[in-house]
């Protein structure tokens, strides 16, 4: 016989759990207790719940593993709740546990209640409370097992105090089974066939590959299928590193700030190959304008996802891998070579390009693709995600970790601690903005703590930048809410940076060194190189280079709000 705490930490070990980011309440303090001095697991303590989300997120993205997550009732619990949608969004298998009130109290209003799993039911994959210690053994098993099969997402258990208390069995299942819920495996061979068929009669294919390929890591089966068949490789911002961008086949990246060969691409295929993507409106634009020649095959683990968005014409339930898989046995080269060389034009004549001036974003992101081998890449979410996406070079060696699906500021830095705490022996990378690092810039004592030598790419522009392009491009420049540097002396309808606008605040240098962090500053494309460098070799701590970019840079091209893929912004003053 032993406590619900006491098998929550056999349960965790049986599930190989070696990493458990956590942060302690009175509602989880037996939990803590359970987990003291246990040397199999190794407890991380970030300094905010929503941090320590993330970081689990990284940490599950880039190793493949579950991230599991353990904080307190109330406060605690809610504080993970952004950090649940975004991994669900992105379909990440975590397992999230939160302390709760005795059962007794559930329900009277006690300390630090909160209904977590009325709060989370709507964005994550399954949520319950643990009523009975008998149930708990199962419970556990049952959410690992949910959280990994089928299309991944996040899984929250909620473990009342005198749940964990309660003296039970201390026997942990092998194998569990879930009525109702049986995730697909084999693949529909009539349907593959189908779709052979088609892609063999195309004139002018494309793959469309999304984030579902990254999670099977079916990325070998990928690369191996498009030069088997010979067709196009365009992806989602999800799905790219699909195939390697250095590939001749690989076009570029699709959707609102997609590159001008890959969205017309789109627009003039007769046939449109999907796998592993929702076709959200970030990628399709217009709905009705969409691939509007094409005949559309969807492959997607989860039924719900397919024709949702698009109508497609042959739809096929499958997980990635073992779709890709089975179209390799079927796969022959198509007659491609004029279509590939239509496509090599509009690459040439509109290539993604910020201009030979100044300390720009991609001169930033091309030292890092000539600097960095074996690396992980997280970004934030703004204009520096959307540059990292166009910029970066990916491949087998070279993963990017990033919020997709919520598009959720302050995701890259602790993203990154969880990415470094998984994989040690790779360089880890953060490209984040201005705004996006301080809304958990707070992680920094974690990573110092835990001497991670992450490499925290700042670039400051002093705006929240991607509100702002849009506030310049669609709303006559009225710059609402979206300068940094602002403070009440300003003028209210102020439009442009001037050079005597306040200083920006903080100082990051200074701020990453009260951290024990060390700072670099770059004003200067020359510097940009020596700045890498330097922060590659800096064993045990954080170092934090901060880029101070031209304050009103755009990201380009751009498809206007309620345009088709083929309607692009191609350079600044076209609209």
């Amino acid at each position: 016989m032993i406590t619900g705490a006491e098998l929550f930490v056999k349960a965790l070990k049986a599930e190989q759990v070696d990493t458990l980011f956590a942060y302690p309440g009175g509602q989880a303090i037996d939990l803590f207790n359970a987990l003291y001095g246990e040397r199999d697991i190794d407890v991380i303590l970030p300094r905010h719940e929503q941090g320590l989300v993330h970081a689990a997120d990284g940490y599950a993205r880039s190793t493949g593993k579950t991230g599991v997550c353990l904080v307190t009732s109330g406060p605690g619990a809610t504080n993970l709740v952004t950090g649940i949608a975004t991994a669900n969004y992105d379909s990440v298998p975590l397992v999230c546990f939160t302390g709760q009130v005795p059962t007794g109290l559930i329900g009277n209003d006690a300390f630090q209640e909160v209904d977590i799993v009325g709060i989370t039911r709507n964005i994550c994959k399954y949520a319950v409370t643990v009523r009975k210690r008998d149930d708990l053994a199962e419970t556990i098993k049952k959410a690992f097992y949910i959280a990994r099969t089928g299309k991944p997402g996040v899984v929250v258990i909620d473990l009342p105090k005198d749940i964990q208390q309660a003296y039970g069995s201390d026997e942990y299942p092998e194998e569990v089974e879930i009525r109702g819920y049986k995730p697909k495996g084999s693949v529909h061979a009539g349907q593959i066939k189908k779709a052979v068929e088609v892609l063999n009669r195309a004139k002018k294919p494309v793959f469309l590959i999304g984030g579902g390929v990254i999670i099977s890591r079916a990325q070998d089966e990928m690369q191996r299928l498009a030069e088997a068949t010979g067709v196009p490789v365009i992806t989602t911002i999800m799905g790219k590193g699909a195939i390697p961008t250095t590939h001749d086949l690989y076009i570029g990246n699709i959707g609102i700030h997609g590159s001008y060969a890959a969205n017309t691409a789109i627009s003039h295929c007769d046939v449109l190959f999907s796998i592993g993507t929702r076709f959200n409106d970030r990628i399709t634009g217009k709905i009705g304008e969409f691939a509007p020649n094409a005949a559309i095959i969807h492959i997607d683990i989860d039924p719900a996802s397919i024709s949702r968005n698009i109508a497609v014409d042959i739809p096929i339930v499958a997980d990635a891998k073992s779709a890709i898989s089975a179209l390799l046995e079927k796969a022959q080269p198509g007659g491609t070579g004029e279509w590939l060389e239509e496509i090599n034009v509009w690459k040439k004549q509109h290539p993604i390009s910020m201009g030979p001036e100044g300390l720009t974003p991609q001169k930033i992101i091309n030292a890092i693709n000539d600097t960095f081998d074996n690396v992980i890449i997280a970004t934030d979410v703004g204009q520096n995600q959307l540059w990292a996406t166009q910029f970066l070079e990916l491949g087998k060696n070279r993963q990017l970790l990033t919020s997709g699906g919520l598009g959720t500021m302050g995701y890259g830095f602790p993203a990154a601690i969880g990415a470094k705490i998984g994989n040690p022996d790779r360089d880890v990378i953060v490209i984040t903005g201005d705004g996006g690092m301080q809304m958990n810039i707070q992680e920094m004592a974690t990573a110092v703590c835990c001497g991670l030598p992450l490499i925290i790419c700042i670039l400051n522009n002093g705006y929240l930048g991607n509100v702002r392009q849009w506030q310049e491009m669609f709303f006559n420049k009225r710059y609402s809410g979206t300068c940094m540097r602002r403070r009440r002396s300003c003028p209210p309808d102020c439009n442009s940076p001037a050079d005597h606008c306040p200083e920006y605040t903080p100082d990051f240098i200074k701020l990453a060194e009260s951290y024990g962090a060390n700072g670099i500053r770059v004003t200067s494309e020359t510097e940009i190189a020596a700045a890498l460098t330097a922060a590659k070799g800096t064993p045990k701590v954080p170092t934090v280079i901060e880029f101070l970019i031209e304050r009103e840079a755009n990201v380009l091209p751009i498809v206007p709000p309620g345009n088709a893929l083929d309607h692009m912004i191609l350079e600044s003053g076209d609209n």
